[in-house]
């Protein structure tokens, strides 16, 4: 099983800044990736960022240039982190933490509770 913790919500005007933090704890693989979603209020969960074991990133289209996903490997926890910048009011949603391990026979999925993110106008 993997344990997610998130934090770093809250409330902010737009153009401001938030950093979301995710740790995860137990069994992850070597081979994963951790990624960052949202949904906001009538819409669907949507992919922001992710970045795999390897290092290599991927941006929803409406975050590049903005947002910034990065990772620590560092401890027994691995940490994954999205730094927000130049929020808008169209960031508004819950952000959910999520973790995909691997190997040859098995696959770990696993999401956080979410934290919310408001930005106001």
């Amino acid at each position: 099983q993997v344990q997610l913790v998130e934090s770093g919500g809250g409330l902010v005007q737009a153009g401001g800044s938030l950093r979301l933090s995710c740790a995860a704890s137990g069994t992850i693989f070597s081979s994963n990736v951790m990624e960052w979603y949202r949904q906001a209020p009538g819409k669907q969960r949507e992919l922001v960022a992710g970045i795999t074991s390897g290092g290599s990133r991927n941006y929803a289209e409406s975050v590049k240039g903005r947002f910034t996903i990065s990772r620590d490997n560092a401890n027994a926890k691995k940490t994954v982190y999205l730094q927000m910048n130049s929020l808008k009011p169209e960031d508004t949603a819950v952000y959910y933490c999520h973790v995909l391990s691997y190997n040859d026979i098995t696959r770990l999925d696993s999401w956080g509770q979410g934290t919310q993110v408001t930005v106001s106008s």
